[in-house]
């Protein structure tokens, strides 16, 4: 399946060399660049788009809109395209903002080729993408009872750990499996995990669930 990505950075040189990168896979369609949040929107809205790369900041000013602000109004449309942040910032504010916005990963900018490609495979597919440090500050937060799932995620993590499949859970909680597919990839992006066996152990490690 060729994924369909929109590049949204700020920094043209990046641009550029992400742009390259991701030519060197026959199976990754670059539909689309942006400089700015107001373009990455445009875009998003207009093109149709599997996967969005999109950088965390875009100015030095805290009054402009963030990735987290850009991830957060893409996710909230029908049919939304998957969010996976590439930025050069890992401060647990950063990560928890974007996770919570809706993004389905996170990795660093100095990520080899080979990591980045996987990862917008993986995101494309609705399965978790996050660099290694993201997946242990993650992990770490977990073990605090803070741990920010909603409501309706740990009705999705319960029923996963009674062993019901998505169409299953999508009927019990009357809500459509693409729905409870995009439950999921919050929770293990929450998490620190890429599966749902893993975001269960977890989740009964840390007290989430019974």
């Amino acid at each position: 399946m060729t994924v369909r990505v929109l590049i949204a950075d700020d920094h043209p040189v990046v641009r550029a060399e992400i742009t390259a990168l991701l030519g060197t896979d026959p199976d990754i369609e670059i539909v689309a660049t942006a400089a700015t949040p107001a373009q990455a929107l445009a875009a998003a809205s207009t093109i149709d788009v599997d996967l969005i790369l999109l950088d965390l900041q875009f100015s030095n000013d805290p009054r402009a809109p963030s990735g987290a602000d850009v991830t957060r109004k893409v996710r909230s449309q029908p049919n939304a395209p998957e969010v996976l942040i590439l930025t050069n910032y890992e401060t647990d504010a950063d990560i928890l903002a974007a996770v919570e916005a809706g993004a389905i990963g996170y990795l660093l900018k100095d990520a080899r080729a080979e990591e980045l490609l996987s990862a917008i495979h993986r995101a494309a597919g609705g399965e978790g993408a996050l660099a290694p440090a993201v997946e242990t500050r993650l992990r770490d937060r977990t073990r605090s009872p803070q741990t920010s799932l909603t409501a309706r995620e740990l009705d999705v993590l319960e029923a996963s750990a009674n062993g019901l499949s998505n169409a299953r859970i999508a009927e019990s909680l009357v809500i459509s499996q693409a729905t409870v597919k995009t439950h999921l990839s919050h929770i293990y992006t929450k998490l620190g995990v890429t599966s749902r066996s893993a975001a269960v152990a977890r989740a009964r490690e840390n007290g989430l669930i019974r």
